[in-house]
């Protein structure tokens, strides 16, 4: 199989592993007890604590463990929300959000909360025209902003130093969502002083139900999670010795990647071979801001559920840029905010480069993507609907 979807996950690295299972095996003590075993896997925990500050550009102490990029971005929106009230408080996003910020924004939009979900542009990135318009509406009253640092479908990346810069000069607390920037690009928030950050360690060749939130030192802050006082009682719950530990190792390196070869000389050439032997493909986004892994395609009279099959069936392993629902393919979010007509959207594809992919999977992916949108405008003829593909 050549895996392709790295913006949902991420193979575990062997270095990661081996990081990981000292502390499954032997060193299974509770690190907050007072013996030699426990004091170990303490030490082991304030390593990969300094492992993840220094991969973000920040102190140890402003890192804050939690099970992944949900409860990282969950613990910071819902505090900010407690913290400005909402009487006054309003809240400013982007209307292409992950569903981590954007569910709890209309949540607090329920409850009284003005919130505004700020438009982007064709090209997927945040208009900051509006967006200064809505942050200017929440000076007086007090509020914060989350704008993600990298949208998780298209993979462009958003302009988060003016957004930032933008917050901070109209007095609101700024959270950003990294969770798909953080070991793909560098990130620093000194460079960009974010009050809040998400990150997760299974998007850049770490385990999964591991995360951290960044707390800019300072910054107030009361814990989504009450009980022992772990995390310097900003997230209770016994640590998980051996994740935290692989999620430091997979910071470790990489940090290191980030100062080696890029992907997108994978990527490029991925895109160049399906342009030129797909009639009507398109590529999407912001082509001078994007991830270097990332590339989201849409491909004309082609639903991509179908697609998606075909593909499986050639051992290509991609996702569709819109959700399955129902069995009909519904536009993402993110698609129309861009305002991608309902055919384009549901013919969109994901496909996500990572360290582990070559160059001969790149041209042979891009072959198998021709020879599927061949096979299924055969199919499916010029229309698109829901396709049944039968396959040998």
């Amino acid at each position: 199989m050549i895996y392709l979807d790295a913006s949902a996950t991420t193979p575990l690295l062997p270095e990661v592993l081996d990081a990981m299972l000292p502390w499954l095996r032997e060193g299974f003590h509770n690190p907050n007890a007072s013996y030699a075993g426990a004091k170990q896997a303490r030490r082991a925990i304030d390593a990969a604590r300094e492992q993840i500050a220094a991969l973000i550009g920040a102190e140890p102490d402003e890192i804050v463990f939690t099970s992944g990029g949900t409860e990282s971005t969950n613990s910071a929106l819902k505090w900010l929300a407690r913290l400005v009230g909402r009487k006054t408080g309003r809240v400013v996003t982007s209307a292409i959000e992950h569903s981590a910020v954007l569910k709890p924004c209309e949540t607090f939009a329920e409850v009284g909360y003005p919130v505004a979900f700020c438009p982007v542009t064709p090209l997927g990135r945040l208009d900051l025209d509006a967006y200064r318009t809505a942050c200017a509406a929440a000076r007086d009253g007090g509020g914060f902003a989350s704008i993600m640092w990298v949208n998780n479908e298209t993979g462009v990346i958003q302009p988060l130093a003016e957004a930032c810069a933008i917050a901070k000069e109209n007095g609101l607390a700024f959270h950003t969502d990294a969770i798909q920037a953080v070991g793909k690009i560098l990130v620093n928030v000194r460079d960009i002083p974010v009050d809040f950050l998400s990150l997760s360690g299974h998007k850049f060749h770490g385990p999964k139900g591991i995360g951290a939130l960044y707390i800019r030192r300072g910054c107030r802050f009361e814990p989504l999670l009450r009980g022992g006082g772990q995390e310097h009682d900003r997230r209770s719950g016994t640590e998980n010795t051996a994740a935290i530990a692989g999620l430091g190792k997979a910071a470790e390196l990489a940090a290191a990647r980030l100062q080696g070869p890029s992907l997108a000389p994978l990527r490029d050439a991925f895109e160049a071979e399906v342009l030129r032997t797909v009639e009507g493909a398109q590529v999407n986004g912001d082509p001078a801001h994007r991830l270097p892994g990332a590339s989201h395609i849409s491909f004309e009279r082609c639903e991509a559920s179908g697609l998606l099959i075909l593909l499986d069936d050639m051992g290509i392993a991609c996702s569709a840029g819109s959700a399955c629902m129902t069995g009909r393919q519904q536009p993402s979010h993110v698609q129309t905010a861009m305002g991608f007509p309902r055919a384009r959207a549901v013919s969109s594809l994901r496909f996500g480069f990572s360290i582990l992919n070559t160059m001969d999977e790149a041209h042979h992916a891009a072959a198998c993507v021709a020879k599927a949108v061949e096979k299924l405008r055969r199919v499916q003829g010029s229309g698109i609907g829901p396709v049944m593909v039968y396959t040998p």
